[in-house]
């Protein structure tokens, strides 16, 4: 009977053993994939209300602010502007060229400065003719200096408003081609029509 007796608590117990045994290392497998995920997304440095440089041969060609702005490093080192950003550009001579806002940014980093920035939310980017581009996600590439999207954009100027999709464009927006243009409005006609609506 003790043999039994015995053998009926062996059957019982080793289950219970063999899956507490899985079920605290599954927990640990958990908790260290976690604890690894939470350790890559931390910056290795933060920084408030923020203020970068982006010179080209000893001439400072851009400027950037943003309320917030942390570093992350790895294979692919990264910079994000999680509240934002505004960066300023610059001709030769440092005459103001054009201004950007946006929502959010990220920068990445190619060992020898940055390469390209991302803009998203909200992005307005204006040139010194007061032109206006709107769009939800623009990038800007450091090294060939130009901003580009394959988003909807609007573009704004003293004489019409044109919407398509995608554009290139200088960096400056000073030259900008709109890939697929959607539609064209007349800024005067606009203003004629509002008038209309209001009689």
């Amino acid at each position: 009977m003790k043999f039994l007796r015995m053998f009926f608590l062996f059957q019982i117990l080793v289950p219970v053993f063999f899956s507490c045994f899985t079920a605290c290392e599954n927990d640990i497998k958990v908790v260290n994939s976690i604890t690894s995920a939470a350790e890559k997304e931390l910056p290795v440095e933060s920084g408030k209300d923020v203020e970068i440089i982006y010179s080209d041969s000893a001439v400072v060609r851009a400027k950037l602010t943003a309320p917030e702005l942390n570093r992350y490093s790895g294979k692919k080192p990264y910079s994000e502007m999680p509240k934002g950003m505004n960066v300023i550009f610059y001709d030769q001579f440092g005459i103001v060229q054009s201004k950007l806002t946006a929502n959010y940014g990220i920068g990445y980093d190619s060992g020898n400065g940055m390469e390209r920035m991302e803009a998203d939310g909200n992005v307005i980017v204006i040139n010194e003719k007061g032109e206006q581009l709107n769009t939800e996600h623009l990038t800007w590439n450091a090294v060939t200096k130009k901003i580009y999207t394959d988003k909807f954009v609007k573009i704004t100027t003293k004489d019409e408003i044109i919407w398509g999709d995608g554009l290139d464009a200088d960096q400056d927006f000073s030259k900008y081609q709109i890939k697929n243009v959607k539609g064209t409005i007349a800024v005067k006609d606009q203003d004629m029509n509002a008038g209309e609506t209001k009689k």
